[in-house]
């Protein structure tokens, strides 16, 4: 004859205390997080786009600190990615 337990499932008890486990590991986790958020030393205000960059990187002709061919060549560039212009 077989005789039932009941209440002694001791692998669904170790299951349930394994996944109790797992989500309170979960949920401290997040409590050690650092704040991400940048500090005034880190923080630098962005100068003129037209003031360009000293490097090798800036368009050939291109004088920094001189708006209006800034702007032209922003405006050419565009047009040269224009499908419409391209198609027409």
């Amino acid at each position: 004859m077989m005789r039932l337990r009941i209440g002694s499932d001791s692998g669904l008890c170790r299951g349930v205390a394994a996944m109790t486990v797992i989500v309170v590991a979960a949920g401290l986790a997040g409590c050690g997080e650092r704040d991400q958020s940048q500090s005034a030393s880190a923080a630098k205000p962005d100068g003129q786009g037209w003031q360009g960059a000293q490097n090798g990187f800036v368009a050939p002709g291109y004088q920094p600190g001189d708006k209006t061919r800034w702007q032209t060549q922003l405006r050419q560039r565009a047009q040269t990615q224009n499908e419409y212009v391209k198609t027409n």
